[in-house]
């Protein structure tokens, strides 16, 4: 049996660390589907995951082929078996789309051609410029049906524990296709659905005061939909949105129902979240906000990242903590950070050599994810494979099955071919690095100090916007300056090169109190909703402490005004200050904020109070834009400038708020990512992440108290490290703490992967240590201080064996 539960996945009771690597069998020869898997195996994963593509398996309608009766590669029950046969659990993917680069996004040709009326219809009666559909139509939900029955036919005889399949995703990407093209789904059957959520949401008065025209009017309600007047054009925004959320859940649970229906149970339903762009993760909150509706609406769902970042940097780190945090906000308190599209490979991905990613970003990311609690992974692409021609001519250029070519997964540390490229060891080492504790980071937690980071889902609900408004023009580019980049950058970079361990709390959904949090990093724009807003005053009130970043909110987020937040802080908006070629926008630290440089900025919102502390000052005016302001038995401090990442500021800042990291180290120059993992057994493994190309010496504290014995860790140029601190390990004992990685772990042996000149493992065993020439061991007090004579610059493993 598989369960979700205290944000664990369970196999039979026991905790699971799921590691996939994403094979697609029918890119491959069938005999080279061994090959695969056997380097699969060699990284170390645990699970094989696959799309099942729809437009190939049933390219005529009515002619399903899972058994390999056209084409040996279409043996998808074959394929499970193989996988089972080598000991991996199965992830399988099967859409109805799957995006994967092949043709219709997965869709089968005969679909659009059988359902015309299901391609929707954009923004001023535009046709979708992307192979989007509408989901919910009952012709193209009748085809899904089927092509689930068919499937379900040959994954029901496998499903755990009669089989190795564990997990079952619903889809693809949804909504993503409508995002990226600005082209929300406004066919006429939408547009009823619309009408009909619209009723039930607002009674006929707020109805008739949103809109001037009666939604049951059907012409002249689409066009007045298609084709927005500015008058409604906010309300529209807001109720789109939040019609797709739900539109977009009951879409899950259709498919969720069919899947059940034909046999499903017991295993996990997957959603996954859309969003990175550009190697950065500012967008991909707006794939949280679509579809956080699908995967919280019942138990047995599961949330999965879609993750394309490439190298993990100073530039860029923050980003995949905060949206790791960010899709832990809006879970149920049983689910679990999962990751089902991992970007592994060299970043080769259009085969022109034009990315080039270092050996240490799949490592760095894995350790992030791991360290911030994922339980599953899925490597993508972990191998690619050819697209074979279509046995139709599609007359479109190659008639293959994909618009990559005759290869595809150029990046892939497994290539087309099956030759491993140079990103494969070090990927592989870090697999089995989490793989030889599995048992251990599958019930840890992160540990967290004082201090959260606040998301607001309708911040990032920004996909539709009508080209032509200026309303929505104004706050969505409000919004979309406030809620990621400077925020992210300043405020999340800050925090954890500051040490802080940190998760992020919903305060749009969920409660908030000081019992969640004693203090809340908010980045906020000139927009936010009242009972947001009154919903922090409350926190504040209570003896809650906010840094409020970006702009101090004057408006709901339908543009009405709203003050609610500034005037429990008794500041006042007066207007702003913007950067430009002929004037140098720079500001002046003021009070406790002092002494600090004269800072250039390109923003500073002018704010006035007769009672809060003024911290930052304008220059040449002395207008004030920040201050410290007391609320109830609470403060805040509000930034309302694009004020840059000055660690010096910012601690000050988190200081005076109150907040506390624990975790800390005495490296001067920064670079470094550093958390914690624990249990209620209180082992616990610290996490290190070198971020920089140079190597680092430094001392790691805990709550004051130096950790190893206070011995100077080295940290390698791009390196990372998951030292443990009091695991105990069946068998052997307990590693009271170690400067060197676990590696493997059997009945008469540890396997460490070294990190120091001199790697020190102190070891509490009742087992007698055989004495090797590559190690001394020393007895004091009961614990056994094993010393490497081996340099890791030199070595990498060392086996310390047990008679």
């Amino acid at each position: 049996m598989i369960e979700i539960k205290n944000k664990q996945i369970l196999i039979d009771g026991k905790p699971q660390l799921i590691m996939c690597g994403e094979i697609h069998y029918f890119r491959l020869d069938r005999t080279d589907w061994q090959d695969r898997i056997d380097k699969l195996k060699l990284s170390g994963c645990n699970a094989v995951a696959t799309y099942v593509p729809w437009v190939i398996h049933e390219f005529e309608e009515g002619k399903i082929d899972l058994s390999g009766d056209t084409r040996p590669e279409l043996d998808l029950k074959a394929f499970i078996d193989l996988c089972e046969e080598n000991g991996l659990y199965f992830f399988v993917r099967p859409g109805p789309f799957i995006m994967a680069e092949v043709k219709n996004e997965g869709l089968p040709y005969w679909v659009y051609e059988k359902h015309p009326e299901i391609i929707p219809t954009g923004w001023d009666k535009q046709q979708a410029a992307t192979k989007t559909i509408d989901y919910l139509h009952p012709g193209f939900l009748s085809d899904v049906k089927n092509w689930y029955r068919a499937v379900m036919e040959i994954v029901k005889p496998k499903l755990y524990p009669n089989g190795n399949v564990i997990a079952f995703q619903l889809d693809n990407e949804i909504g993503m296709l409508s995002w990226v093209s600005n082209c929300p789904d406004l066919t006429d059957f939408v547009l009823d659905d619309f009408a009909g959520w619209l009723t039930r949401t607002y009674d006929d008065e707020t109805l008739a005061n949103r809109y001037p025209f009666n939604v049951l009017e059907i012409d002249i309600r689409n066009e007045s939909i298609r084709s927005p007047q500015e008058s409604y054009s906010l309300e529209l925004m807001k109720d789109l949105g939040y019609f797709m959320r739900n539109r977009f859940a009951r879409y899950i649970a259709t498919l969720r129902e069919y899947a059940e229906e034909f046999g499903a149970k017991d295993i996990p339903f997957v959603v996954n979240i859309h969003g990175t762009g550009g190697g950065r993760g500012f967008t991909f909150p707006i794939g949280i906000s679509q579809l956080y509706e699908t995967y919280t609406q019942g138990p047995g769902y599961l949330s999965g990242s879609d993750i394309y970042f490439g190298d993990l940097t100073v530039e860029t780190f923050q980003d995949l903590y905060l949206i790791n945090g960010f899709m832990d906000s809006v879970h149920l308190p049983d689910q679990p950070l999962t990751s089902v599209e991992f970007n592994c490979g060299d970043g080769n991905f259009g085969n022109n050599l034009s990315g080039r990613y270092d050996p240490s970003a799949t490592d760095f990311k894995t350790r992030m994810c791991i360290a911030q609690g994922n339980r599953l992974i899925n490597y993508y692409l972990f191998a690619g494979g050819r697209n074979y021609r279509f046995d139709t001519s599609r007359g479109d250029g190659n008639d293959r099955i994909a618009f990559t070519g005759e290869h595809h997964g150029f990046a892939a540390p497994v290539g087309p071919e099956g030759k491993l490229n140079y990103t494969f060891p070090r990927m592989a080492r870090s697999i089995k690095t989490m793989m030889a504790v599995a048992d251990k980071l599958a019930a840890m937690d992160e540990e967290r100090d004082n201090i959260s980071f606040a998301f607001i889902p309708d911040y990032y609900m920004t996909e539709y916007r009508y080209p032509t408004s200026e309303k929505m023009r104004q706050v969505l580019s409000n919004i979309e300056a406030n809620r990621a980049y400077s925020s992210w950058e300043s405020m999340g970079r800050a925090l954890l090169l500051s040490g802080y361990r940190f998760g992020a709390l919903d305060i749009q959904n969920k409660p908030l109190s000081i019992n969640d949090t004693e203090v809340l990093a908010l980045p906020s724009a000139k927009y936010m909703a009242a009972d947001i807003q009154s919903k922090l005053v409350s926190f504040l009130e209570a003896g809650g402490r906010i840094l409020v970043y970006g702009e101090l909110p004057q408006y709901d987020m339908e543009g009405n005004p709203c003050t609610v937040l500034a005037d429990a802080l008794c500041i006042k908006v007066v207007g702003e200050k913007r950067d430009s070629s002929e004037y140098y926008l720079s500001l002046n630290a003021l009070n406790w904020a002092a002494p600090r440089p004269e800072t250039r900025t390109h923003f500073a919102q002018v704010l006035e109070s007769d009672s809060a502390t003024p911290l930052l000052s304008v220059y040449g005016t002395d207008e004030v834009c920040a201050f410290e302001s007391a609320v109830g038995e609470g403060r805040a401090v509000v930034v309302a400038a694009a004020y840059p990442c000055d660690l010096t500021f910012y601690k000050k800042v988190f200081a005076q708020l109150g907040a506390v990291a624990k975790l800390t180290h005495d490296y001067e120059d920064h670079g470094i990512f550093s958390t914690s993992t624990a249990n209620a057994e209180g082992e616990r493994f610290i996490h290190l992440l070198n971020l920089d190309g140079l190597d680092k010496t430094l001392r790691v504290y805990h709550d004051g108290e130096a950790l190893f014995a206070g011995k100077e860790l080295l940290l390698q140029s791009k390196e990372g490290a998951m030292l443990p601190v009091n695991v105990k390990l069946d068998g052997i004992g307990e590693i009271v703490y170690s400067t060197a990685e676990i590696m493997h772990v059997s009945e008469d042996e540890i396997e460490f992967h070294l990190t120091q000149a001199e790697d020190e493992i102190a070891l509490r065993t009742e087992r007698s240590i055989l004495a090797s020439d590559d190690y001394v061991t020393e007895l004091v007090d009961g614990v056994s201080y094993i010393r490497s004579k081996k340099h890791a610059k030199v070595d990498a493993q060392l086996v310390v064996k047990f008679k």
